[in-house]
Order: C-alpha cells, then sequence, then structure tokens
C-alpha cells in the first residue's frame, strides 16, 4: 500500500486489513476519530507509540502535553502542519512494515 491509498482508504468505514497498530491509529485520526486514535496507542509502551501519542496530542491543542510524549519518543516537536505530520508518519510507518 502506497501513501494515497492509505489515503483514500480513509474514507471508507473501516481501516484495511492487516494495518499494524501503529497505522490503524494514523488511519483514525486521518478519519478524525481522535478518541479511536488515542484509545489505540495510549498504553503502548514503544517509542513509535509515543511519538503517535504526540501528534494526537497536538491535533487536540494540547501542546505541553505533546511535548512531553516527543521526547518520551525522542522526537522533537515539529514545524510543520498536523497535515504534513500525519502524511510523514504514514509513510514512515508503511515503510518499516514493507521491509
Amino acid at each position: 500500500m502506497d501513501l494515497q491509498t492509505f489515503v483514500t482508504s480513509v474514507k471508507a468505514a473501516r481501516p484495511p486489513d492487516g494495518l499494524t497498530v501503529h497505522l490503524q491509529s494514523l488511519w483514525y485520526a486521518g478519519k478524525g476519530d481522535w478518541d479511536q486514535a488515542h484509545e489505540l496507542v495510549q498504553d503502548l509502551p514503544d517509542r513509535d507509540a509515543a511519538h503517535i501519542h504526540a501528534y494526537l496530542h497536538r491535533v487536540e491543542g494540547d501542546q505541553w502535553n505533546a511535548d512531553y510524549w516527543y521526547r518520551r519518543a525522542g522526537e522533537k516537536s515539529p514545524a510543520v502542519s498536523l497535515e504534513i505530520e500525519w502524511e510523514q508518519l504514514v509513510s514512515r510507518f508503511m515503510s518499516t512494515t514493507t521491509k
């Protein structure tokens, strides 16, 4: 699956089969379902989940909390739009699942 196919899939009622939990979270975020996206990653201990968690709190407008999660992920808060960050995250996690 490429980025454009993923973006298009957000119009469907359900995420495509076979997505990792990280991509599922980003799928729900792309659909505007913040609660479901957050539910999927909030308790995961890995840095990848922390990075998505940070993005979600940035979407929410809670920059303090987002900054906390970016630090947990070993990342800096990006100086790009939310849309660009979402696409970057999707691309990143799609590339790690195809290796």
